[in-house]
């Protein structure tokens, strides 16, 4: 993941999406349902090409999100056996030991607001497929459907300082103390055999003024903004 650089003025769609239950297992924690705080960019990527209906969509966006709370809910799983031992009967597989159907408990998000700045000519076409997209809009798993709230035309200007919020950034985008480092995937191929990494900035806690930023832009002000008072957006590159 790296910002585009230099930054120039371009012009975007900023598109405003919720989920109202999201969760997004952490698979540098194999064997454990740690869920990570915001969606890595190869999911957002995902339900792009949901959208469209391409078997992938490797686009350039920026995006911010938070989540209203989170919880921890107990599922059932059925692992099913390698060998075909244990095969799944309508998608189920029977209690017992070696292995077999078992309770665990999965942490979520609830309330999840996710805003991306869809750059360029591919900012209208991901817009207009989201406004009526070929496959269901889902952040995680099958059951995490996603609403689009509102979509905006918007100028991005090159930014020294915005507002952070929770904006995800390079690891070099900005120096804010509270922000914390996640390593998450950008891209993943369509076989799912290869997963891009990197490493990226985001607060859980936004800060309340601006900050310098660098490889960034911010939204156009309007007329009653100061241009430093409008939310920084790094264009993340898979």
């Amino acid at each position: 993941m790296t910002a585009t650089a230099p930054p120039q003025p371009v012009q975007a769609v900023r598109v405003e999406l919720y989920a109202p239950i999201a969760s997004f297992r952490d698979p540098l924690f194999p064997g454990l349902t740690r869920c990570l705080p915001v969606p890595p960019p190869s999911t957002v990527r995902g339900m792009l090409a949901a959208a469209t209906g391409e078997p992938a969509e490797p686009a350039v966006f920026g995006m911010a999100a938070w989540a209203e709370g989170h919880g921890i809910d107990t599922e059932t799983y059925h692992p099913v056996a390698a060998d075909g031992s244990q095969p799944a009967i309508g998608g189920r597989v029977r209690f017992g030991k070696g292995g077999l159907a078992t309770v665990k408990d999965r942490p979520f998000l609830a309330g999840v607001h996710l805003t991306l700045w869809l750059p360029g000519p591919d900012g209208a076409r991901l817009a207009a497929a989201l406004r009526r997209p070929v496959h269901a809009l889902r952040l995680g798993r099958s059951q995490d459907l996603v609403h689009p709230v509102a979509a905006t035309e918007v100028t991005l200007l090159p930014a020294t300082a915005a507002l952070v919020g929770h904006a995800l950034a390079p690891p070099d985008g900005h120096d804010l103390p509270q922000a914390h480092v996640h390593r998450l995937a950008c891209i993943t191929s369509t076989d799912r055999l290869t997963t891009l990494w990197a490493d990226h900035l985001w607060c859980d806690e936004p800060a309340s003024r601006p900050t310098p930023v660098r490889g960034a832009h911010h939204e156009a002000p309007t007329h009653d903004q100061h241009p430093e008072d409008t939310q920084a957006v790094w264009l993340l590159t898979p």
